[in-house]
C-alpha cells in the first residue's frame, strides 16, 4: 500500500472522532512496517490521549523503524502529556508522513523539525486538501478566533420550512431526521436563537446511540435572556451544558436565576442587529469549541449569512411544495445585487428516504477568516 492509502485511513480515524474531542483536533495516525500495521488511533474523547501516543502504544517495540502516517503535524509543546513528535523520537520511528501543518504558533512547522533535528525522515502534504478538511474547525478557532459552523436546514422544495401558522414538524421524514442526528455527533455543539427555544422547546442532544461519547453543548443567542426556568435545555443543563449568549447589559437578576439553574451566561457585544455574532462565535471559541452545527431558524439563518459566518450548509429538501405563504428558510437580509449574494459550492448530493440531503461549503473553501 501506497502513503495514500495509509494516510487515507488515518483521516478515516480522524473524521470518526469529529465532535468528540474539543478543544483538541481530531487527529488519526496510522503505524506501519514492513507492510504491516502496527498501531492505529484517534484522539481520544475529550482531546486526550492524542493518538500518536495510542498508536505508539500498540505498536509497543515493534514500533522502532516503522512509519507514522498523522492527520496533522504532531505537538511539539509541552501541556499537559508530553509533545507528540518527542514521543515518535523516543519510539525510535524511522519515517513520518504528514498530511498537513498545525497552525498554532507552539506547534507550526516545530513538530517537523523536532524530528528531522532527531534524524527522523519527514514527508509533508500528502492528502493536504482532504486533512485541512478535517481540521477545519480547529484551523479557524486558531486562525480566526471561532468555530466552524455548518447551517442545518430542513425545507421543502421550493425553500419552504413551515406553514403560515408555523406549523413545521414534520416537513422531512423519520431517515432525514436520524440523519439530523448523526450530523449532530459530528459537532461539539448546537446553535439555536431564542426564537426556536420558546417555539419549540427543543432538546438539542444527539439521540442515535453511540454516535457521541461527549455531552452536547446547547449553545442559545438569549439577548435578554428570555429562556424560561421551565424550558427543557434549563431542566437537563446537568446532562448537557447549556450556554446563554446575551447582552452585557441583560437582567443581572435573570442572570443569577439561570446561573444557579445550571446555565453558563455569557455576555457579549451588541450591534443593531442584536447580539454581535462574530463576538457570540469567539467566545464559543475561547471556550473550547471548534465545530458548532446551527439549527436556528429563519432569522438566525439570514443574519449568520449576511455577516458571511456559514461555512457548511446541510439542507434536507422534502418532496413537498408550500408556496408563497409559507415561512422561508432565511429572511430577507438586504441582498439587491446578484452579485452580493453568499455564494457555495456543492459538495455531495444524496438520497435520504424519500428526503434529499445536499452538502455545500463556502465557495472559496472555506478560507473565511473573519473574527470578532
Amino acid at each position: 500500500m501506497s502513503d495514500h492509502d495509509h494516510m487515507r485511513a488515518a483521516l478515516a480515524l480522524g473524521r470518526r472522532g469529529l465532535g468528540q474531542c474539543w478543544p483538541n483536533p481530531s487527529v488519526g495516525c496510522v503505524i506501519v512496517k514492513a507492510g504491516h500495521v502496527l498501531g492505529r488511533a484517534v484522539t481520544a474523547a475529550g482531546g486526550r490521549p492524542h493518538a500518536e501516543t495510542q498508536a505508539l502504544a500498540l505498536a509497543g517495540a515493534a514500533a522502532r523503524g516503522a512509519t507514522a502516517y498523522v492527520t496533522l503535524e504532531p505537538c511539539a509543546h509541552h501541556g499537559r502529556t508530553p509533545p507528540c513528535a518527542e514521543a515518535l523520537i523516543e519510539a525510535g520511528i524511522a519515517r513520518v508522513v504528514v498530511a498537513t501543518s498545525d497552525p498554532d504558533p507552539r506547534v507550526n512547522g516545530r513538530g517537523m523539525a523536532m524530528l528531522r533535528a532527531a534524524g527522523v525522515e519527514v514527508v509533508e502534504g500528502v492528502l493536504k486538501r482532504e486533512a485541512d478538511a478535517v481540521n477545519q474547525g480547529f484551523f479557524l478557532r486558531t486562525t480566526a478566533s471561532r468555530p466552524m459552523l455548518t447551517l442545518k436546514l430542513a425545507s421543502t422544495l421550493d425553500g419552504r420550512i413551515a406553514t403560515q401558522s408555523g406549523q413545521s414538524q414534520w416537513i422531512t421524514g423519520p431517515d432525514a431526521r436520524r440523519a439530523v442526528h448523526a450530523l449532530r455527533g459530528r459537532h461539539d455543539a448546537m446553535l439555536v436563537g431564542i426564537g426556536t427555544v420558546l417555539a419549540d422547546d427543543p432538546d438539542l442532544t444527539c439521540r442515535l446511540a453511540g454516535v457521541k461519547s461527549v455531552p452536547m453543548v446547547r449553545v442559545v443567542l438569549d439577548s435578554q435572556l428570555r429562556t424560561p426556568l421551565s424550558a427543557h435545555l434549563i431542566r437537563t443543563a446537568s446532562e448537557s451544558p447549556v450556554w446563554l449568549l446575551c447582552r452585557d447589559d441583560a437582567d443581572a437578576q435573570r442572570r443569577a436565576d439561570l446561573t444557579a439553574a445550571g446555565a453558563l451566561v455569557i455576555a457579549v457585544q451588541a450591534d443593531q442587529h442584536g447580539l454581535n455574532l462574530p463576538a457570540a462565535l469567539a467566545a464559543l471559541a475561547a471556550r473550547g469549541l471548534t465545530r458548532v452545527m446551527v439549527e436556528g431558524g429563519a432569522a438566525l439563518a439570514a443574519s449568520l449569512l449576511r455577516a458571511d459566518l456559514v461555512d457548511h450548509i446541510s439542507w434536507f429538501h422534502a418532496p413537498a411544495v408550500m408556496g408563497g405563504d409559507g415561512l422561508a428558510a432565511a429572511q430577507g437580509f438586504g441582498i439587491s445585487r446578484l452579485t452580493d449574494m453568499p455564494r457555495f459550492q456543492r459538495v455531495a448530493v444524496r438520497a435520504i428516504g424519500h428526503d434529499i440531503l445536499s452538502e455545500f461549503s463556502r465557495a472559496n473553501d472555506g478560507a473565511s477568516q473573519k473574527g470578532s
